[in-house]
């Protein structure tokens, strides 16, 4: 194995490392509100850019996947034009790609505009964590990683909230057009106190990017258009997944047999940070997953408005910022292996929770388990990132958190689509368990003539019926996805036990108590 190379020095800059977290915790928030704060505007896209129903999600799609192509080029980049550099081109092309999505015309342009805005911000959040983790003791990486952990896990949360306020008392542009005074204040503040960071030029991976690229992109290709197409039934879904298996393995013998790839061999020898990749991958898939569907149960089921669906899901970014406070202060007291595993069961619990909903509930059980799983997931986020990145060597971070970055994203896609699927199948098998219970002597009401002695008419009673049917079917697929998340959950809690504490932070323990 090659031997660790040594930290990256800072060259430039005298700013604190907590005025440094700050400011790139301000980048990474843009970029990463960014991922969900146009889902709850797509119906007004849609009308303004003469979209059809199941082309407008190219909006999102094409946003997700540019950030996933680009982000493995994080390291490359920042040791080909240097960190603090390439932090200002992404702040500003993003500042730039907003400004165009707002004045789009035409699906076409929206399309394309975003996947500049993608591309231009992928490398904002690995760079953040790069320069948090480099600006801070190793000691101290946990209460830092709280904090800049903040930025990053809370914007998602905050996405439909804000998108749906813009939306609703201005117009769907504004939207992208928020970006453009917080990005500018984050460009003047990252010009003026981010350090510069020595330069180590390295050759480019033409082969592992264009595998690892050509597998991302079909990947996400696949999950988008996998429900809309019946997924394995259709052509272009099995295209895209073999395309996927063929480059991501591809891009995984490369990396094994070829020195100098763009991802560093010695980050495959390190069992923390590779145990760090499946669970931050298990993050996104809960992350996103759960704010992707509950959004729309909220306003389908419950006939909530698109405000107070978001309101109503804050708790979980506030359950999420006091858990990762806290826990920023218990990482050098306690075991990190135990306020993970304490964080995957609270989280745990609450889909548990989610999945025991009734119909006829008020908000307080979405309040209760937003709350909870919020502070789960952010108890998991703070260990995860100090356990992960602990043992590396200093000068894989930049590579590391873009994978990471990735590996993020990619989950929350896998979230989406597999939520999206098992619900939607299991719309139609409730459907049809309930239908087939439904006869003239269990709902005598529903015969014709007895609607007609009611004074009602047969089509009318029919259309009441099957209405409530399609509602407590789909109620039930909602229960059965929250349920599925609770078990993948509960499979990978035994993982912690792979997971070792680095010994300076075993010592520090030792210490405390």
């Amino acid at each position: 194995m090659a031997t660790a190379a040594p930290a990256l020095p800072a060259t430039r800059g005298t700013a604190s490392p907590l005025v440094i977290t700050c400011v790139v915790m301000l980048g990474t928030f843009m970029t990463v509100l960014d991922s969900t704060i146009a889902n709850v505007a797509l119906p007004h896209m849609q009308a303004s850019l003469g979209a059809a129903s199941d082309t407008i999600t190219w909006v999102l799609t094409s946003y997700i996947v540019a950030t996933a192509i680009a982000t493995p080029l994080t390291g490359w980049l920042a040791e080909k034009i240097g960190r603090r550099r390439l932090f200002l081109f992404s702040v500003a092309g993003f500042i730039g790609a907003s400004v165009l999505c707002g004045l789009a015309r035409s699906l076409e342009q929206m399309v394309i505009f975003r996947m500049i805005q993608g591309a231009a911000g992928a490398t904002l959040a690995p760079l953040g964590q790069a320069f948090v983790l480099d600006a801070w003791p190793q000691k101290q990486h946990g209460q830092a990683m709280a904090l800049w952990g903040v930025g990053i896990m809370v914007g998602p949360i905050m996405g439909p909230v804000l998108g749906g306020y813009l939306t609703d008392s201005f117009d769907w542009r504004w939207v992208f057009f928020i970006n453009l005074p917080v990005g500018i204040l984050a460009l003047f503040l990252a010009a003026t106190l981010l350090p510069d960071v020595e330069q180590r030029p390295r050759r480019f991976d033409l082969t592992g990017f264009s595998m690892l690229a050509i597998g991302v992109a079909a990947l996400q290709l696949c999950l988008d258009r996998g429900q809309q197409l019946d997924w394995f039934a259709s052509w272009e879904v099995r295209i895209e997944a073999a395309v996927a298996i063929a480059g991501l393995w591809g891009f995984g013998v490369h990396v094994a047999t070829t020195r100098g790839s763009l991802l560093d061999r010695r980050m495959l020898a390190d069992r923390n940070v590779m145990t760090g990749f499946l669970f931050i991958t298990l993050v996104g898939f809960l992350m996103v997953g759960t704010t992707a569907l509950l959004p729309t149960m909220m306003q389908s089921l419950y006939q909530y408005p698109v405000i107070t669906t978001g309101l109503i899901q804050a708790p979980r970014g506030v359950g999420m910022m006091a858990a990762m406070l806290l826990v920023g202060r218990l990482i050098g007291r306690v075991d990190a292996r135990i306020l993970l595993g304490f964080g995957l069961s609270i989280s745990a619990t609450s889909l548990w929770l989610m999945s025991l909903f009734s119909p006829a509930q008020d908000t307080m059980p979405f309040i209760i388990t937003g709350l909870l799983q919020g502070a789960g997931l952010g108890m998991v986020f703070v260990p995860l990132n100090t356990i992960a990145f602990a043992t590396l060597a200093p000068d894989l971070r930049t590579d590391a958190a873009g994978f990471y970055m990735l590996l993020r994203n990619l989950g929350g896609s896998v979230g989406v689509s597999l939520g999206v699927g098992v619900l939607a199948r299991q719309v139609q098998v409730s459907h049809a368990d309930i239908g087939s219970r439904l006869t003239p002597f269990s709902t005598p009401w529903a015969d014709g003539g007895m609607a007609r002695a009611l004074g009602a008419t047969g089509d009318t009673v029919m259309a009441m019926l099957d209405q409530a049917v399609n509602a407590q079917a789909a109620m039930i697929a909602y229960l059965d996805v929250f349920r599925l998340m609770f078990w993948v959950t509960v499979a990978v809690m035994p993982l912690i036990l792979i997971l070792r504490v680095p010994k300076q932070q075993a010592e520090t323990v030792h210490l405390a108590d």
